[in-house]
């Protein structure tokens, strides 16, 4: 019992001090997955690399409605290595109403896709994903992918460049090296403003400091 108490102020102490890491305004979509493994994978990767939320497209039974039911899971909490009790996560039947939700408060679409003609594709690691305020990064079904209403709404299809045979990676890979990569760019470009917003203040108190005081009545 002893040990128990103990760790949950560490565990408490640990999220207060990655608040400051997580990327603000990044959301990560997961649309109609077929396995809830691969929805607690990538809960998993969402909270270990600091995206701030997780949408899940789903009619399964299996992943309750509401985020604090979503916790007390027990499976959940095992495939996702308990990140679901450290991770917002927000369900939507279909891909309309989670779209709708996104559009209404700002943010943009972009998906992972292999390159499709007649969209703007970029590869993972040669594009900007710092010059959308508000993001959010589509991951599509095992089977058949991403679906059309999400690819029509998107801005971007990312491609992860592929060397080998095998042309293709496993949902929970797949979401784990885009949203390194995405978070990696993001995290970056919000401490170098957090910096210059730092420096601009002391600036502006020197300025202050040196503008010279009216003489006393």
């Amino acid at each position: 019992m002893e040990e128990k108490a103990k760790s949950k102020p560490t565990l408490r102490v640990r999220a207060d001090k990655v608040k400051d890491f997580r990327c603000k305004n990044l959301i990560a979509v997961i649309e109609n997955p077929d396995d809830i493994r691969n929805i607690g994978t990538i809960i998993r990767n969402v909270n270990a690399l600091g995206v701030e939320k997780a949408y899940v497209i789903t009619d399964q039974k299996a992943l309750p409605d509401e985020w604090e039911e979503m916790r007390t899971k027990p499976k959940l909490s095992a495939i996702s290595a308990s990140a679901i009790k450290w991770s917002f996560v927000k369900k939507f039947k279909d891909t309309e109403s989670c779209l709708a939700h996104l559009e209404k408060n700002g943010f943009v679409s972009v998906v992972t896709s292999p390159h499709m003609k007649g969209y703007h594709n970029a590869v993972l690691h040669e594009h900007d994903y710092t010059s959308y305020k508000k993001l959010a990064v589509w991951f599509g079904n095992e089977g058949i992918g991403i679906s059309q209403t999400a690819l029509a709404r998107s801005v971007l299809c990312i491609n992860i460049p592929m060397y080998g045979i095998i042309e293709s990676l496993n949902l929970g890979t797949a979401s784990g090296i885009v949203l390194y990569e995405i978070t990696k760019q993001r995290r970056e470009f919000q401490f170098k403003l957090k910096q210059k917003i730092s420096a601009n203040k002391a600036v502006k108190r020197l300025v202050e400091s040196l503008q010279p005081r009216p003489p006393a009545q």
